[in-house]
């Protein structure tokens, strides 16, 4: 279907020389197969070098990488060294596109079993083709989220309520403010927003209109969770919430809300300290599972950090 695209045909037009030999059907053919008997369940591929230069073939003198390679690698990480050689042939990246899960970073894992395959041609480099299998580690929690930054040294401090009332309000995980020094010790601030990826072009937009900013930084990283929920307690002063939350199904955490520490302290006039001390005797009452008032109310609370 690549090949008719480029050529802008029907399918039917494309001639079998312009969709793969029987040398492609042969790598096809067994690379499913291997991949079947060694048991693989995912694949995860790391950046493919692509080569450069040209290639001759049936349709004569091709730019590398080729049209359908380069269109079947749309979206996926490649590079190029400068060797000038076809290094990912259009069956290569089929199957790379089609067999890989995820492109990038090698996942965390335990290696078993390690194989290599050697090209014929003579390359700068080591031209050699490695398959690691292995079990992966699995990471509790695991999410992947985008990391805004920006150090600003020229606005009113007044405005960063404003700035960080905004970006909340745009159900962004989090928003925190470092003071720091830049040249000339110049104290500064780095604004640090923490997006999902389908937020990052609206905080971007955010930041260069609503702050004195002129350019900023951005990247994606992983962040492992513990599961929180919103659960309400029953002590003698009244309801309070807590943040609860478990790792691997266990509780590892249970937090009154200060909000509500507050208002019960101002209502009863009593220290503060007091209903906090009331509030962790209940928790770990909770905690210890002689919670005997009726059954809490419980919501998902989403992870800020």
């Amino acid at each position: 279907s690549v090949e008719a695209k480029i050529h802008r045909r029907h399918m039917e037009e494309i001639h079998f020389h312009e969709i793969g030999g029987l040398d492609s059907v042969v790598d096809i053919v067994g690379a499913i197969w291997g991949f079947r008997e060694m048991g693989i369940e995912k694949l995860y591929v790391s950046r493919v070098n692509v080569g450069t230069g040209f290639v001759r073939c049936e349709h004569g003198l091709l730019p590398v990488p080729a049209p359908a390679t380069l269109a079947l690698m749309k979206g996926k990480p490649i590079y190029s060294t400068g060797v000038e050689r076809e290094l990912l042939t259009p069956t290569g990246a089929a199957l790379l596109t089609s067999l890989g899960s995820e492109f990038g970073k090698m996942p965390v894992m335990k290696a078993e079993r390690i194989g290599y395959g050697a090209g014929g041609d003579d390359l700068p480099h080591p031209n050699l083709l490695r398959l690691i299998i292995g079990k992966e580690e699995p990471i509790t929690g695991k999410e992947k989220v985008m990391v805004v930054e920006t150090n600003i040294d020229d606005m009113n401090p007044q405005l960063y309520d404003y700035v960080m009332e905004k970006l909340l309000g745009m159900e962004v995980q989090e928003v925190f403010l470092t003071p720091i020094l830049m040249k000339k010790s110049r104290p500064a601030t780095l604004i640090t927003v923490i997006c999902s990826a389908e937020k990052l072009s609206s905080v971007i937009d955010f930041l260069i209109r609503e702050t004195t900013t002129i350019g900023l930084r951005w990247r994606e990283e992983e962040r492992s969770c513990a599961d929180r929920e919103i659960l309400t307690l029953q002590t003698r002063y009244g309801k309070i919430r807590f943040k609860l939350a478990r790792w691997e199904g266990k509780i590892v955490n249970l937090s009154p809300e200060y909000e509500d520490c507050k208002r019960l302290a101002l209502s009863h006039k009593v220290s503060i300290k007091e209903i906090f001390e009331e509030a962790k005797r209940t928790g770990l009452i909770f905690r210890e599972g002689r919670y005997k008032n009726q059954k809490p109310s419980r919501r998902k609370n989403r992870p800020s950090t």
